[in-house]
């Protein structure tokens, strides 16, 4: 079970954080019901100590923290620090997502194919 960053979201963070002043965080990383697919990732700067269950990485590092239930979907992702002439954000890839939406905020694994989705636009996130 892993979650990394790649160098550039870890150098983005790094200085998220210096730039903050806040001292010991981490990225805290989980999965929540929403969005066109049916799941959707969400990220937080997270300064307190981890959960008893979670799970927590170490990637170029920056700390990451994930509940158990989340680790499920999430397992072997990459989180990613990426540019467009929209501005800049974190991509996460994931390789136990299926099916997507075309701005990639929301997934469905496998486990949840069949499930009834909202459909596309509904989240907002696509435009």
């Amino acid at each position: 079970m892993a979650i990394t960053l790649s160098e550039r979201a870890a150098h983005e963070l790094k200085t998220l954080l210096e730039e903050s002043g806040i001292q010991d965080a981490g990225l805290r990383v989980w999965v929540a019901a929403g969005g066109c697919s049916g799941l959707q990732y969400q990220m937080a700067i997270d300064d307190a100590h981890p959960d008893e269950t979670d799970v927590v990485f170490e990637s170029h590092g920056v700390k990451i923290y994930v509940d158990s239930l989340s680790i499920r979907y999430m397992d072997g992702s990459c989180i990613d620090y990426v540019e467009d002439m929209f501005g800049g954000g974190f991509k996460i890839d994931n390789p136990n997502a299926v099916n997507g939406c075309g701005c990639g905020s929301s997934f469905q694994t496998e486990d949840e194919m069949g499930t009834p989705g909202a459909g596309c636009g509904s989240c907002r996130c696509c435009g």
